[in-house]
């Protein structure tokens, strides 16, 4: 007898899901369908099925076939037992097989891979796990090719732009310079202005170009012009710093400099969650735009945004002038953007799923904490113990450590 139970589930509450439809097939085989207890598909993926077998129709209403009370019951129990059936390499949530009486009669287990595009887990979570990095998991050829497309990408990019006598980097600024009258307060705005242009015009035309040429494509297309604008950025802020009208002097106040570092060094690890997919920025797995909600994400949803004004608040308060003020006043304004266009990008192609993130998540950080919207898990402090974390780490104390050799190749250049 084909199983005919489908769990009801409340349509657009969460995230995209598992349909289990009616089937004619063995009952070994229908005893492998689970249904995710967890699982709320958004409006996009709802299927309603029809009472004519195997025909569906989209629906943003709910499942067809109820599920008996005592059973909806037991799936409430199972999930919050969920954190006691988490699986090994790699495997964790919770589902429930439906019978033809509707009754649930075993726990088991989801695959990554199957949660990854429900994009829900047992545990409450709609959107990604962030920074998990399973070293079993991991391509010894992946790695390799990252690091011949890290050593590429940088060759071309010194050729093209940085060098003196091939690149057009020099030249760049010196248009720039000259179209503003030779301002440097006005020159950094305008590369600030025309960074943001390319990379968040890049962003948000990156569905419709993903589609014609491909996700590693446009990922090569937009990295390839937003890094050399970034560099010619970074390299002029390092040269100019020192320049404008002095405001303000904290240099000499005592335990300034060792404020400034702790705040920087926090900064890094709000700035750089691209860490969490660095093969993907690479191209080297396929890119794909993330909806992460763990770590980082629990305290604000925008940790770009927030490790930016971290950044600019600490240099600005150590070197206190007016070129730096207008500097961090423009990457400010340029990041408080992002918070609004990275939203609409994520509920464009998340929908519900983003909405109920958005909705126990902040943009300020620890409000929805404070607020009660955001549930820490008693382990919360695990979800950082992770190496792209570690990564960060070992990344901002080079860089730190790195600032005599970045002065002295940005004064080479002469930009």
């Amino acid at each position: 007898m084909a199983s005919t139970a489908i769990a009801r589930f409340k349509c657009g509450s969460l995230g995209p899901s598992v349909l289990l439809k009616p089937s004619k097939q063995p009952a070994a085989t229908q005893r492998r369908h689970l249904v995710a207890a967890s699982l709320h598909p958004p409006p996009s993926l709802c299927r309603h099925w029809s009472s004519a077998g195997d025909k569906y129709t989209s629906s943003g209403q709910h499942f067809a076939s109820p599920i008996s009370a005592d059973s909806t019951n037991r799936i409430n129990v199972l999930r919050s037992q969920s954190t006691s059936l988490t699986g090994s390499k790699g495997k964790r949530g919770l589902a429930v097989r439906a019978n033809r009486t509707d009754q649930v009669q075993e726990a088991s287990t989801v695959p990554d891979a199957l949660a990854a595009q429900s994009g829900a887990l047992a545990d409450g979570l709609v959107g990604e796990d962030a920074g998990v990095f399973d070293v079993t998991a991991q391509k010894t050829s992946s790695w390799v090719n990252f690091t011949i497309v890290l050593a590429v990408v940088l060759a071309i990019l010194y050729v093209v732009w940085i060098d003196p006598t091939t690149g057009f980097g020099g030249k760049y600024i010196d248009a720039l310079e000259g179209a503003v009258g030779g301002s440097h307060e006005a020159t950094i705005i305008a590369l600030l202005s025309i960074f943001a242009l390319v990379h968040s015009g890049g962003a948000a035309l990156r569905a419709k170009a993903e589609d014609i040429i491909g996700a590693r494509a446009y990922r090569v297309l937009f990295a390839g012009l937003s890094l050399p604008l970034a560099v010619s950025s970074v390299v002029y802020f390092i040269n100019h710093r020192y320049d404008g009208t002095q405001l303000w002097q904290l240099r000499t106040v005592p335990g300034a400099h060792e404020l400034v570092w702790i705040v920087s060094f926090i900064s890094f690890f709000f700035l750089y969650p691209s860490t969490f997919n660095l093969l993907e920025v690479a191209a080297v797995d396929k890119p794909k735009l993330h909806m992460w909600e763990t770590g980082i994400l629990r305290i604000t949803r925008h940790p770009q945004m927030t490790g930016q004004l971290l950044w600019c608040l600490a240099h600005t308060l150590w070197i206190g002038n007016s070129f730096t003020l207008v500097t961090s006043l423009g990457l400010c304004a340029h990041h408080l953007f992002g918070v609004w266009h990275g939203d609409q990008r994520l509920e464009a192609k998340y929908g519900d799923a983003f909405r109920t993130v958005k909705a126990r998540t902040s943009v300020v950080p620890f409000q929805a904490i404070i607020e009660g919207r955001q549930k820490l898990p008693q382990d919360w402090y695990k979800e950082y113990l992770r190496v792209p974390y570690f990564v960060i780490v070992g990344f901002t104390l080079g860089a730190y450590f790195s600032h005599p050799l970045m002065q002295q190749g940005s004064f080479w250049l002469h930009w």
